[in-house]
């Protein structure tokens, strides 16, 4: 057993993809623990300073720590304000640095610092309990803590072994009780003596007035900070410890494994390899037992004598051939004898009931669909979703294929941002900036929502509204007008009136390098997955090199100059490349436009069937780039 973020609205432990962090209000209070025992003499009958934004762990605590390092100051108060439950006389224990803040907090006016030393120096002291008086008769050891800090607090921490990873980790180093006082549903055990019954979100103001009845509260006040939730109920979770299942980090080199995969994957953009490789880096071992009554099941036993699983591999291969023809559910429904044949005896054994968590499920799609069917491949060229799957999908596939397989299910991950409003708010219909997508197929048509996507910087949210909406109407209207100008100005245009390239005018050759150009970036960006600078370029060069630039120039020659004039050839030579090769890059956003605009020049088939066409390397001219840039 070992503490995790709990729910005790459902019941369960939960994963930390299903962990969301909000604004929460909690409760704070200044404790005091009175010293019994200290190789300081001077400590004894002093009392050292705590503070927690966890009240109701208070029963809970079993020890409390301090950091070798920092100093900390036996501190006289000489004078308080009206209102403060400090005393003249008292003689309290707490940071050097923090002194000054603390002491205001709690209605310390005037003090005098009688003696300063360093933490090491608190190795062997003794505190009572601060609810001695009602049974937690036993002595409150202080230990080293490698996590105190001076970010908040008094620079000691109250530990409760069973509600918290660092306060676990403490006690089982130093042999310190891991008591259990929070039932399944959050309310308290018989361990949390005087508050029997009671709920963890309940309970705070309860056990600050003992506290104060017992002259042990020095100050109650609140905290707005970011604190976990469920991501189902929303309910704020605790610490518990429980009996879980947990794949280990460290034990089989799993997260050297993975830091290792992170680092042969492409990703993009990115940092996304910076944030998942942070989390790996830091995360605990992975808890994937659940407490619910739905889910796919641990296939486990656990041996009554002495409470190790079974390692069967005959036991797991009838285990799944069962659930391949019956299904999951069979564990619950069925006789779990027949999953343990002839060779073991059920009543040696305890059948595991716990599920496991719905990201190890997800984790897995790679095996199931990529290695079972032929028309894919293993691992996947791309996983492409939100950023929030860096510590989902993502996450939880990463971690299973390294641990089975040595490496990532996939050569490179791709995430994307969220659709937004356009003042970068969250969609909701109580806002009432929702916009449905298909008011935007009726009143704009279906290629300015596609124009939308791919001008978008998917890196980032995606802003929408209306006005958002129009602007990609003005852009739309841009490469319309040149598809117009281009289909226009190349009626009755055949394979006859081609001119070679070497007889083109300057003007023309310095367009065609223009096209070179386009195609590196195009390319590039269909490489890299870079969709809206691939979009942005091409709109300007419609815009400005084509329709404010060489399409003004050439217009005259076009209408005016004769059907044998090598000015007019060129240029309505020019206008066929430029159109094959605009087409086709515009295709794949513009899907509608460019398929009418493409059956326009007399084609029968799709502009969809078609490939892009690579620009040639004789239409670059760096000299004329020179020129005319």
């Amino acid at each position: 057993a070992r503490p995790v973020l709990w729910s005790v609205v459902e019941k369960t432990a939960l994963a930390d993809a299903e962990v969301e962090y909000e604004d929460h209000t909690s409760n704070t209070i200044f404790v005091r623990f009175k010293v019994t025992k200290s190789p300081l003499t001077a400590l004894i009958d002093t009392d050292i300073v705590i503070w927690t934004t966890t009240p109701w762990t208070i029963p809970g605590n079993r020890a409390l720590a301090y950091g070798k390092d920092l100093e900390y100051a036996l501190v006289e108060v000489q004078e308080t304000e009206e209102n403060s439950l400090a005393q003249v006389g008292d003689l309290i224990v707490l940071a050097k640095e923090l002194q000054n803040t603390v002491l205001s907090q709690i209605g310390v006016v005037k003090k005098n610092v009688k003696q300063t030393f360093f933490g090491k120096d608190l190795e062997g002291t003794e505190c009572e309990h601060p609810l001695k008086s009602i049974g937690y008769d036993f002595s409150v050891r202080v230990f080293e803590g490698d996590f105190v800090n001076l970010e908040q607090g008094t620079g000691i921490v109250h530990v409760a072994p069973g509600h918290g990873a660092d306060d676990y980790n403490l006690g089982i180093k130093n042999n310190v009780e891991v008591v259990q006082t929070v039932e399944d549903d959050g309310k308290f055990n018989h361990h949390a003596k005087g508050f029997v019954g009671e709920h963890v979100y309940k309970v705070d103001l309860k056990i600050a007035d003992k506290l104060k009845e017992f002259n042990k509260l020095l100050h109650l006040g609140t905290l707005r900070h970011s604190y976990p939730h469920s991501w189902r109920s929303k309910a704020p979770l605790i610490f518990r410890n429980t009996p879980q299942w947990f794949i280990s980090m460290d034990k089989q080199d799993l997260r050297n494994k993975a830091l290792k995969s992170i680092d042969e994957t492409i990703f993009y953009p990115p940092q996304g390899q910076a944030r998942l490789r942070s989390m790996i880096e830091t995360r605990p071992d992975w808890c994937v037992s659940r407490q619910r009554v739905w889910g796919v099941p641990l296939p486990l036993f656990v041996s009554k004598k002495d409470g190790q699983p079974l390692r069967d591999i005959n036991i797991i291969n009838r285990i799944a051939d069962i659930y391949e023809k019956e299904g999951s559910d069979t564990w619950f429904t069925g006789d779990p004898k027949r999953f343990l044949g002839e060779k073991y005896s059920i009543d040696d054994y305890e059948q595991v009931k716990d599920i496991v968590e719905v990201w190890f499920d997800s984790g897995s799609t790679h095996a199931f669909c990529l290695e079972q069917r032929k028309d894919l491949k293993w691992p996947a060229s791309m996983y492409l979703e939100g950023s929030d799957q860096h510590r989902g999908w993502f996450h939880s596939s990463l971690l299973e294929s390294a641990g089975t397989r040595g490496r990532a299910p996939y050569e490179s991950v791709l995430t994307h941002g969220f659709v937004v409003d356009g003042k970068g708010r969250k969609m909701s219909k109580s806002l009432g900036n929702f916009i449905s997508p298909d008011k935007i197929l009726e009143q704009y048509g279906v290629d300015i929502l596609r124009l939308w996507v791919v001008a978008s910087d998917y890196y980032d949210d995606l802003k929408l509204d209306n006005s958002i909406l129009k602007a990609q109407t003005d852009s739309y209207r841009r490469i319309r007008n040149t598809f117009r100008y281009l289909i226009g100005n190349l009626n009755g245009f055949e394979e006859n009136e081609k001119l070679p390239l070497d007889d083109f005018p300057e003007l023309e050759k310095y367009i065609l390098h223009r096209l070179w150009e386009i195609n590196q970036t195009v390319e590039e960006c269909v490489n890299t997955f870079n969709f809206h600078l691939m979009f942005t370029t091409l709109l300007n060069f419609c815009s400005n090199d084509l329709s404010a630039f060489y399409f003004d120039i050439r217009k005259d020659t076009i209408y005016c100059d004769s059907f044998q004039s090598t000015k007019r050839r060129a240029s309505r030579t020019l206008l066929d490349l430029i159109f094959n090769h605009l087409v086709r890059w515009l295709a794949p956003s513009l899907a509608f436009t460019c398929e009418e605009a493409w059956q326009a020049r007399g084609h029968t088939s799709s502009i969809h069937l078609e490939d892009f066409i690579p620009a040639k390397k004789e239409y670059q001219s760096t000299d004329l780039q020179k020129k005319w840039d």
